[in-house]
């Protein structure tokens, strides 16, 4: 039979399902070019508008003229510059973890995180919506794998009931990319806790948007690092860089520095990325006025949405998916969008359950009120109903 690759292709485009790379010509920011088209986009992470922000731009460039482009070799050769080192020490403190460390995608963050810390004589629980880094983390590690319901921690607390395992980690988003809701942390600290488990929870979508002071949803629920002895967070998304960190107890992070191999043997990010992301850090925490404009559009994005007859997500954060069902039908709505100058892509299996095909909106601090007018009135449009407003 040999490598049949064109008729696997062919099948994923008859299925509403192929994908292609989109090009970009510009800066993040509401208005980019695509594919050499002007847009208003709605479907970037960079939930504070971080990415393109004039001082986290100058802190990169002045960084990149003092230590250069790249780091040259591995943290624990002579990669790990001093803007590296208070990184680290600031994220921890960010958080209110006793150390941080640093990786360079959230990918290899939970990679090496979960196969450092289990093998076959473990247990790994996660949630059944996780990220794919979670959960092909978790099946390559060697433990035990099991996936409990999604955000059930009965569930949950039955399968801890019935293990034997040495070790025993609980795994989950603390905010699910593709629905926007959160995880039930609170309870699933207890739960936990009652079983002589840890908890890790990636915060990817949570950090810089939730909480009091942006430091995400552990901050937001008021747990500390002994309720959740992991935290992973990205840098590509609240504070709209790039790389990653996991945070925890002192020990954590030298056992990590000493067994997570993706770490180990993996070239630094560069230093201009740290120097980026330490002013990207002051900004979350000196302008909470971001957050604040960003609730606001999310709160009227939802009001109208609603209104308008659309089914949402159960979800309060920046990530507010449309659900169709159907993915050609999804893809007929993002395509109709686009025409009306708005890049709102179409999210489809195996990204998300069979049927449950969605438009992803989401909403960035750095979007007006009338760019969300302008999508809610495209939207008003394809639903044929009488305007929102």
């Amino acid at each position: 039979m040999g490598f049949d690759l064109h008729a696997d292709l062919a099948a994923r485009q008859a299925e509403g399902l192929y994908r292609k790379v989109r090009i970009s010509g510009s800066a993040q920011g509401p208005l980019m070019q695509v594919d050499g088209e002007a847009l208003l986009t709605f479907c970037s992470n960079d939930y504070l508008g971080l990415a393109n922000h004039p001082k986290v731009v100058a802190a990169f460039q002045a960084a990149a003229a003092q230590y250069g482009v790249g780091s040259g070799a591995a943290h624990l050769v002579n990669g790990h510059s001093t803007l590296h080192q208070q990184l680290e020490e600031e994220l921890a403190a960010f958080t209110g973890r006793e150390a941080a460390l640093l990786f360079s995608t959230g990918y290899m963050a939970n990679t090496g995180t979960i196969q450092a810390l289990l093998g076959k004589d473990d247990a790994v629980f996660e949630d059944k919506w996780n990220h794919a880094s979670l959960l092909d983390a978790g099946l390559h590690s060697g433990a035990r794998f099991q996936r409990y319901l999604h955000a059930d921690v009965v569930n949950l607390a039955s399968r801890l009931e019935r293990t034997d395992a040495r070790r025993k980690l609980v795994v989950t988003d603390g905010v699910f990319s593709m629905d926007g809701d959160t995880a039930p942390l609170t309870d699933l600290a207890t739960c936990a806790r009652q079983h002589n488990a840890w908890l890790m929870v990636d915060d990817a979508h949570g950090l810089g948007v939730l909480g009091k002071t942006g430091a995400g949803c552990l901050e937001e629920a008021g747990l500390g690092q002994n309720d959740v002895q992991i935290l992973m967070g990205t840098l590509g998304k609240g504070f709209g860089t790039a790389g990653a960190f996991v945070a925890g107890s002192r020990e954590l992070i030298d056992y990590l520095t000493n067994f997570a191999r993706p770490y180990i043997y993996t070239t630094a990010m560069p230093a201009a990325l740290a120097g980026a992301t330490l002013a990207s850090l002051s900004v979350v925490k000196s302008e909470p006025e971001r957050r604040h404009h960003l609730n606001l559009l999310i709160a009227h994005f939802r009001s109208a949405m609603t209104s308008l007859g659309f089914q949402l997500m159960d979800s309060s954060t920046p990530i507010q998916p449309v659900l169709v069902g159907d993915a050609n039908a999804a893809l007929a709505m993002s395509q109709r969008l686009q025409q009306a100058g708005i890049l709102v892509p179409a999210i489809r299996p195996p990204t998300v359950p069979a049927g449950t095909a969605r438009l992803r909106v989401t909403l960035s601090a750095s979007h007006s009120l009338e760019q969300v007018n302008r999508l809610l009135d495209v939207f008003a449009d394809i639903a044929g109903a009488p305007s929102w407003r």
